[in-house]
């Protein structure tokens, strides 16, 4: 009988509290047609070591994405975690850390942060970064809102070539009546420009133009002629980026970019399906007291020595609620804190090389893809660590076969982003922890089939 919170004395205690005689009587005001008064029908208890054996029975019953050789992405990258990442991220005084409310007992955990946000601003070559947010696909209608904030518009044109589930995300906010939200036509797995320059022709209401470099498809955007066509109309350009990705590509900070994003759970947190996640965000100095959540700032104390506090908390916790820019309220400081130990582990030389890799790896893969037969580009747009091809046959039945195999062998757009591209395309992508024998003998399944 372990695990009860409260005896039976303090639990009539805190019912002549609150004025009623039962636990029953708490329920006085559900109808009685919609009662449960039979018992649930669940089998009968067992012992805690029966419970955790049938536990593992189910969990034994998956194939985890670790153990297969991976070659899926849209959003979700199977990249190496160096061990210290976990050493430290299971450290006591991190691993209970919630928002530092208290600075002179948080110094660690502010630290952390502060550093987290330095290391953001290189990565995407703004000015400041704020404390991490929920996800990237929060992050980014972060930006859109404020942008409506900055420029005192409403509109935002968003890029079709953006993630699905991020377009999805900032769609549901703008049904709220905050934001009018328009997309923009996807051409060759990257945004039509033609289709952006008609609608900002179209009256100078629009907030900001919205992007993601590398897009959905993995495929590069032309940044430069974007963020020309938005500052011409008057809006800020909204970039969405991958981390990994920093050691190799410019920094959407040089072609214009006013607000980035990003996710980041490929800096050192695992798959873990799909989550938690870590909302990148940072933008140019002059729209700091518009960014949502908050900044840790370093001072110097009574005595000279560095400190470190809450600089800027303009959220709904801490000022009045109109004048709120968000109510972004979790700090997802331990996935920060990995994100921090991981770029500290691989540095400036070791992410370049991981981007490399990936990059180089994808290119090669893609080829012998080409080389098989079996499938067909449905586009020759440049991209990074990620690509689409179309195959030549039942994509599920294929897919199916290769985890027969041992592989994931990709994502299928026609379940993920119908409409998007041609039917019968697959997303592919590749990390650096694939390996070239892992390549080749994917490439010999697909040829076999």
């Amino acid at each position: 009988m372990r695990y009860i919170p409260v005896s039976c004395e303090q639990r009539e205690e805190m019912l002549r509290a609150v004025g009623v005689g039962s636990v029953e009587d708490l329920f006085g005001d559900i109808p009685e047609s919609v009662r449960l008064r039979e018992p649930l029908d669940l089998p009968p208890g067992v012992s805690e070591m029966e419970a955790a054996a049938a536990l593992r029975r189910l969990a034994d019953a998956n194939s985890p994405a670790t153990r297969l050789v991976s070659f899926a992405g849209a959003g979700c990258y199977d990249h190496y975690i160096p061990a210290i990442v976990d050493h430290v991220l299971s450290r006591p005084e991190f691993f209970t850390a919630y928002t530092p409310y208290q600075p002179e007992v948080s110094q660690g955990t502010l630290q952390n942060i502060y550093e987290f946000q330095t290391m953001v601003c290189e990565l995407t070559g703004m000015d400041v970064a704020n404390a991490s947010m929920y996800d990237g696909a929060t992050a980014f209608t972060e930006a859109a809102l404020m942008a409506a904030r900055i420029t005192r518009r409403t509109r935002v044109l968003v890029s079709s070539a953006v993630h699905p589930e991020w377009l999805a995300t900032l769609e549901t906010y703008a049904a709220t009546g905050v934001l009018s939200c328009e997309r923009v036509k996807a051409d060759a797995g990257a945004t039509a420009l033609a289709d952006l320059e008609r609608l900002l022709s179209e009256g100078d209401e629009v907030a900001a133009v919205l992007c993601a470099a590398p897009t959905f498809f993995g495929c590069l955007e032309e940044l430069e002629r974007i963020a020309g066509l938005a500052h011409k109309a008057g809006a800020l350009l909204i970039v969405a980026t991958d981390p990994i990705l920093a050691g190799v590509l410019e920094p959407p900070a040089v072609y214009g970019a006013d607000i980035v994003v990003g996710e980041g759970h490929v800096l050192g947190s695992p798959m873990s399906f799909g989550g938690p996640g870590l909302g990148l965000f940072a933008c140019r100095a002059e729209y700091l007291r518009s960014m949502p959540g908050r900044i840790v700032g370093r001072t110097v104390d009574a005595d000279g020595d560095d400190g470190f506090v809450l600089t800027i908390q303009t959220r709904e916790q801490h000022i009045r609620r109109e004048r709120a820019t968000s109510n972004i309220c979790s700090n997802h400081a331990l996935n920060a804190l990995a994100a921090s130990v991981y770029l500290s582990a691989v540095g400036v030389a070791g992410l370049e090389s991981v981007g490399r890799s990936c990059v180089s790896k994808a290119h090669a893969l893609r080829a012998g893809l080409l080389e098989t037969g079996r499938f067909s580009a449905p586009w020759d747009t440049p991209f990074a660590l990620e690509f689409a091809l179309v195959f030549d046959g039942d994509v599920e039945r294929m897919q199916a076969a290769m985890l027969d195999h041992g592989y994931l062998a990709g994502v299928s757009l026609d379940q993920v982003a119908p409409g998007l591209a041609p039917a019968s395309t697959v997303l592919f992508a590749v990390t650096e922890r694939r390996t070239d024998e892992e390549i080749g003998s994917f490439l010999k399944e697909v040829r076999a089939l």
